[in-house]
């Protein structure tokens, strides 16, 4: 039906179509005209709310929006059109000339890790990087890779696991008496940790991390309930809680040598860790949309952005919520084994840093993403583990610049989970346990030792980033039943 320009019956039409985009046009319709999630998609609100506002036709804005995600340049002057065409503006990639300088530590690492480490260093963001012993493919950039990046974090290179940890603690008890006290230790684990997809505990822990402003994002605004419900827990995939008998030869640590009982964890964030992962990781893509295919999973957020800020803030509050996952597991598990904690040591991975390194002789401050990588600056403790049944060390960064600073969080692994459940079997796997004096808990098949690189061969890989202070042995180990889909 065509209408006079000066009808009633027009007018009627364009007051409805007024109405009805000025009340309901919601985030789907600016995402049918081609307006992307994220900070563009902000903006689009804040336009609507303004070009109303400032009297005009609400029927007119999807067009208007058309042609301003068409061109968005030749709208830069336009006072009420310039922040949402700056946002959905859409410079061409352009990749560094060179590579951002970057170094491998270790040998016959899978070529497509390799690869991501090369990609990742084409970034127009990208410093220098580094790629470690214990490296796989990865989302993006590969795990045990390690960017540094100016003003730029990149979701997918932190990780779905944000802050992902280990955490050692020490009793002052020998560790000879494991076997006698079996059972007791294992109803410890059993009782004070919680392990899968979901997993919580019926009466709440409470910590101090619960105080943190968790409004810096819709996400952990919307999860802080979940996350209380889940705090103290670990998990599933490749996360653990475990008694050992850990040996120090060195005399620095403030007690004697000698073989004492430990436990040592890994987990990260749990679900709220990767909810913000995948929030931002969408909107760092769709702001980067112009990346080519390989590269998707490095889109990148500026920390003059909104989002940018945003996601730092958010993922700097999961550190400190998976900080509070393992300092919970510790202390109650430490006050059921009733001993005193004369050593507690933890660092994590799937992170980004803040830091100051030389680049080109210019001092800069940078972002550093280890993802599957750990700081090993000189002087700075760590754990590097190995697997279920194999040991893994207590280390003492050397602070190498060449690899910024990093060493790698673990064995790594050598094979897919689908690989693994179709390359082993319990029987196998459980008499390698019984022979390396191992009681295993539960866990997946995928998570078996085999899946995993000789560690001892990946210690020997960067003798010159770490130094070994002492050595944890798995005795009894828990993680989450088979079944469960990993969160690693």
């Amino acid at each position: 039906m065509f209408l006079p320009v000066d009808s009633d019956e027009n007018k009627h039409h364009r007051q409805s179509g007024f109405h009805y985009l000025t009340k309901n046009m919601k985030t789907k319709d600016l995402i049918h005209l081609g307006v992307p999630e994220g900070e563009a998609m902000q903006h689009a609100h804040g336009f609507i709310r303004e070009f109303i506002a400032a009297g005009n036709d609400g029927a007119a804005l999807p067009q208007d929006i058309s042609r301003i995600i068409a061109d968005p340049s030749t709208f830069f002057d336009d006072p009420l059109r310039a922040p949402l065409a700056r946002a959905l503006d859409r410079p061409a990639f352009t990749p560094r000339a060179e590579l951002a300088p970057w170094r491998q530590w270790g040998s016959d690492l899978e070529a497509e890790a390799v690869k991501q480490m090369a990609n990742a260093c084409a970034l127009p963001v990208a410093v220098a990087g580094a790629l470690m012993p214990d490296a796989h493919v990865g989302y993006g950039l590969p795990i045990g890779g390690v960017l540094a990046t100016e003003n730029a974090v990149i979701p997918y290179a932190v990780g779905v696991d944000i802050a992902c940890r280990m955490k050692l603690t020490v009793y002052d008890r020998k560790a000879n008496l494991i076997p006698g006290q079996r059972d007791r230790l294992a109803n410890i684990i059993e009782s004070e940790t919680r392990f899968g997809i979901g997993a919580e505990f019926k009466d709440r822990r409470d910590h101090d991390v619960m105080d943190e402003d968790w409004s810096v994002s819709p996400v952990t605004k919307h999860l802080r309930d979940k996350a209380w419900k889940q705090l103290g827990t670990s998990g599933s995939g490749n996360h653990f809680v475990e008694f050992g008998a850990f040996t120090v030869t060195d005399d620095s640590l403030g007690f004697p040598p000698g073989e004492y009982l430990a436990l040592l964890s890994h987990s990260g964030s749990r679900g709220t860790g990767a909810q913000v992962c995948d929030v931002y990781s969408k909107r760092a893509m769709a702001r980067r949309s112009n990346l080519p295919k390989e590269l998707k999973h490095l889109a990148w957020l500026t920390l003059d952005e909104a989002d940018g800020q945003e996601y730092w803030n958010t993922m700097n509050l999961m550190g400190l919520y998976a900080a509070a996952n393992h300092e919970l597991i510790h202390k109650h598990i430490a006050k059921k084994v009733g001993a005193k904690v004369i050593l507690d040591i933890e660092n994590h991975h799937n992170f980004a840093w803040k830091e100051t390194h030389v680049v080109n002789g210019e001092r800069k401050e940078l972002i550093v993403h280890r993802k599957g990588a750990t700081p090993a600056g000189e002087g700075v403790m760590g754990i590097i583990p190995g697997s279920m049944a194999s040991p893994g060390f207590l280390v003492r960064g050397k602070g190498e610049p060449a690899s910024l600073n990093s060493a790698s969080h673990g064995a790594g692994r050598v094979m897919s989970r689908k690989k693994a459940l179709q390359s082993f079997t319990w029987s196998g796997t459980k008499k390698l346990l019984k022979e390396r004096g191992v009681d295993l808990l539960s866990s997946g098949l995928d998570e078996v030792p085999g899946v995993y690189k000789d560690i001892h061969s990946v210690m020997a890989a960067q003798t010159d980033l770490v130094e070994v202070l002492g050595r944890f042995d798995p005795k009894l180990v828990k993680m989450a039943p088979a079944g469960e889909r990993a969160e690693d």
